[in-house]
């Protein structure tokens, strides 16, 4: 019973106790930041970060998870006052200042209900010293019968104090903060466009350096294979032409060899333009195309695909080479047995996973694909965002590994 009471009570005098610690430390701390705030520009922000750490410990305390938090105060100039009392996060957080007013019931509470029991039984043992100096209830002991009765009767209102009272005071505390220093709607509106202009500002500079490296590496295999393959082309066709009158047998070999060069040449050319589009998707579909990468993969993969209804060319692109380099990176560097892809549409969205039972470990790191190691990982991740998608990698060292996409496809 006794673990019961600590286990319900323990949280809330910690919690109320760290509340008053707080208030005293502000009470000391407004006329200075409040001072500086209007000189300084920018050192009001410590009193929004006070009401997000009041926020975000009341949520916790209540158990409701990460809360949403103000967002900072705005930039201004040395004694603007105007912007400094216009800006909704520092007035919000003037509410802070209402901390003070409870501290002293909340301490007096928490004080009784922590010390009494301890200080009871103290009591109750020592009285004979010094017979009338100890107090239990309030009232001088003066005999076992008194430091029996008022001893027992401290101990369970100590007791009553800490797993009835204190728990409901400190929710209300809590659950007051929660209200009184919440975000406006306006401000969580502006806060969520502001992570989605820094996300997208993100993902954005990650597809212009994907886009850029893809572009370079279609410019290398162009000028080392296919415009290669073509300069060697014209100069037989220019040689056959010279020869055809003195020795046609040799110009009819060299035509030979130059017409092999250009089929070898429109091969190497239809490669490079598979990386840029399948055909294979035009032909298809989605699901034949990632059908017939599990068919050549070389290990088994157990395919699931559900109904995926009309999805656009550019999703379906950046699907099919999540499969292909996944496949790929598995094959080379998982040491797995068996690969698991799962294709499914879940209302505006496709959802695509593969997950393999390999040794794990796989990272998403720039430098790594520049060492050659990171299987094409990070240009996954741009891919995927250039078109606004999610991606998440889980691989723990002794696997699985986990690579589960979202793409919208409204």
């Amino acid at each position: 019973m006794l673990t019961k009471i600590l286990s319900r009570g323990g949280p809330a005098a910690g919690y109320l106790a760290i509340r008053v610690l707080k208030s005293i430390t502000l009470l000391a701390a407004i006329p200075i930041s409040l001072l500086l705030g209007w000189i300084i520009p920018g050192a009001t922000a410590g009193l929004v970060r006070l009401a997000n750490s009041e926020r975000y410990r009341a949520a916790k305390y209540l158990g409701r998870g990460e809360p949403d938090l103000l967002p900072p105060a705005q930039r201004r100039l040395p004694g603007d006052v105007v912007t400094l009392f216009r800006d909704q996060s520092f007035k919000l957080s003037l509410r802070c200042l209402l901390m003070p007013l409870v501290m002293v019931p909340e301490l007096a509470l928490t004080a009784i209900a922590v010390i009494g029991a301890p200080a009871a039984i103290l009591g109750m043992v020592l009285w004979p010293i010094q017979p009338g100096q100890f107090s239990l209830m309030g009232v001088g002991v003066d005999s076992w019968t008194e430091a029996l009765t008022n001893g027992l009767a401290q101990i369970l209102t100590s007791l009553a104090l800490l797993y009835w009272v204190l728990p409901a005071v400190a929710r209300a505390h809590a659950g007051t903060v929660l209200s009184l220093l919440a975000p406006t709607p306006e401000q969580l509106e502006t806060t969520r466009l502001e992570q989605r202009v820094e996300e997208l500002t993100k993902s954005r500079a990650g597809a212009v350096d994907s886009h850029g490296a893809e572009l370079r590496r279609i410019e290398r295999d162009l000028h080392d294979g296919t415009q290669a393959q073509l300069v060697s082309l014209a100069m037989r066709i220019g040689i056959a032409k010279q020869t055809m009158a003195d020795d046609p047998e040799k110009a009819a070999k060299l035509l030979d060899d130059a017409r092999d060069g250009a089929e070898q040449a429109m091969t190497e050319l239809r490669g490079v333009l598979r990386t840029m589009y399948p055909p294979i998707l035009a032909d298809r579909g989605l699901v034949g195309a990632v059908s017939a990468l599990a068919a050549r993969c070389p290990l088994p993969v157990q395919l699931r695909i559900g109904e995926l209804g009309e999805v656009p060319a550019a999703v379906e692109a950046a699907a099919y080479f999540v499969v292909a380099e996944s496949l790929t990176n598995v094959t080379k560097h998982s040491a797995a047995g068996h690969v698991d892809v799962q294709l499914e549409r879940r209302g505006q969205e496709l959802f695509l996973s593969v997950v393999d039972d390999g040794i794990g470990g796989a990272r998403i790191s720039e430098q790594a694909d520049l060492l050659g190691r990171g299987s094409g990982l990070h240009g996954m991740l741009h891919r995927v965002q250039a078109i606004d998608g999610q991606m998440e990698l889980r691989s723990p060292i002794g696997g699985p590994t986990t690579v589960e996409v979202i793409l919208p496809c409204g």
